[in-house]
């Protein structure tokens, strides 16, 4: 199934696929890591994602207990979910 990026809109439940909108772009630099999410690779090219799997969910779980992009760990791993700071 097609990925796409999706941004939080910051107010909804952070596992709740309505909680996201349909990006134009990549996240940019100020999108890695942080304390609050920014945005999601996840399945689904429309204006919200089809369906938040449940490794998309530990992920968005694991980057708001730890503040690390994720899944964290070997640097050529593809990041599905990215944070930001300000929070």
């Amino acid at each position: 199934m097609a990925r796409s990026w999706y941004a939080y809109n910051g107010i909804g439940d952070p596992i709740v696929s309505a909680s996201y909108n349909l990006m134009l772009d990549k996240p940019n630099a100020n999108c890695v890591n942080g304390c609050a999410i920014c945005a999601i690779f996840a399945t689904g090219t429309g204006i919200t994602p089809t369906v938040l799997s449940n490794n998309i969910r530990t992920y968005i779980n694991n980057l708001l207990a730890n503040q690390v992009s994720q899944p964290n760990g070997v640097i050529t791993i593809k990041r599905y979910v990215y944070g930001k700071t300000g929070c």
